[in-house]
């Protein structure tokens, strides 16, 4: 079972090829992308597309059935991905991802993902959800740390699905950002979209999907530079939200390599973003359920060697 992908093309995307398009909102590859529209695996506004090779303007509404895409081997069983499981019961698994490791295979990476680490482990998820992402419901960056809640029965992908579409489920992230914002609390509230000037990014644009950051101070330190550590709670979940809204304000993550600024890493091999809560009904019982994370070692070893 595949859900389909609608997105509307923002105008950072305006004159591109529907092939590229694809391969963006589908995180694919431009062949592969290719070889979906050639199937009659995509419309735009409603009908199929001939070809990749037309070019779309802003306002048009792509729709691509992942379930078209070519052929590509489905994820296996790897039992050498390492991940840390906090809660498991018949129908959720609370998976705590260590950083750099993918979510679900995509472009560029067709092994070594969480989703081969969880068949593994979890071999009755090769029957739940999208075949390709086995009980996924939604995702963590490859560089971020942190919670993840797989669904374990396809009743529960439906049910986490929703709440996550209509933001019930929360959640909150540990971040460390450069600077101090002059509000110990506040709410990035910034539409979300491609970036004009480069369409692999993410930026505040004002065509883009609503998304709303909440931000609270939780800790300043004056070495090894000026950081503000903030607890973010998301009220959307767009791709980026967090990096590109802190970026946004001028106090992007710490060793972010894509919204960071061109600053020093300090240290850091990766951003300092760490999904530390997530909250949701559960399933089956429909009771609010709550699940936490310590931060990361590797993050925790860098805190440790700040000054106040």
């Amino acid at each position: 079972m595949s859900e389909l992908i609608s997105e509307e093309v923002p105008a950072a995307l305006a004159g591109e090829r529907l092939d590229r398009i694809v391969a963006l909102i589908g995180d694919i590859s431009r062949s592969d992308a290719t070889k979906t529209v050639k199937a009659g695996g995509v419309t735009v506004d409603g009908t199929t597309a001939p070809s990749g090779k037309v070019r779309l303007g802003a306002g048009q509404i792509v729709t691509v059935d992942p379930a078209m895409f070519p052929t590509t081997e489905l994820p296996g069983p790897d039992p050498s991905v390492e991940f840390g499981v906090i809660h498991e019961d018949d129908d959720v698994i609370v998976v705590d991802k260590p950083p750099g490791l993918v979510v679900h295979p995509g472009a560029g990476n067709d092994s070594g993902t969480l989703a081969n680490g969880l068949l593994a482990r979890f071999p009755e998820l090769e029957h739940v959800g999208d075949r390709m992402r086995p009980g996924i419901v939604h995702r963590l960056d490859a560089g971020s740390s942190g919670l993840l809640v797989v669904a374990r029965t396809n009743e529960s992908v439906d049910r986490l699905i929703e709440q996550f579409a209509d933001h019930s489920a929360t959640r909150v992230y540990d971040a460390m950002v450069w600077g101090v914002p002059d509000a110990p609390h506040g709410i990035i509230d910034a539409p979300l979209g491609r970036s004009r000037s480069d369409p692999l990014r993410m930026a505040v644009v004002a065509d883009g999907r609503p998304s709303r950051t909440d931000y609270q101070v939780v800790g300043k330190y004056s070495s090894p530079a000026v950081v503000s550590r903030l607890e973010c709670r998301l009220e959307t979940g767009r791709t980026h939200q967090i990096r590109v809204h802190l970026s946004s304000i001028n106090h992007p993550l710490l060793g972010d390599p894509t919204y960071g600024q061109r600053r020093p890493n300090l240290g850091l091999k990766r951003p300092f973003l760490h999904a530390a809560e997530l909250q949701f009904r559960h399933p089956a019982t429909g009771e609010r359920v709550t699940f936490h994370s310590p931060l990361a070692p590797d993050l925790q070893a860098w805190l440790d060697k700040a000054e106040v």
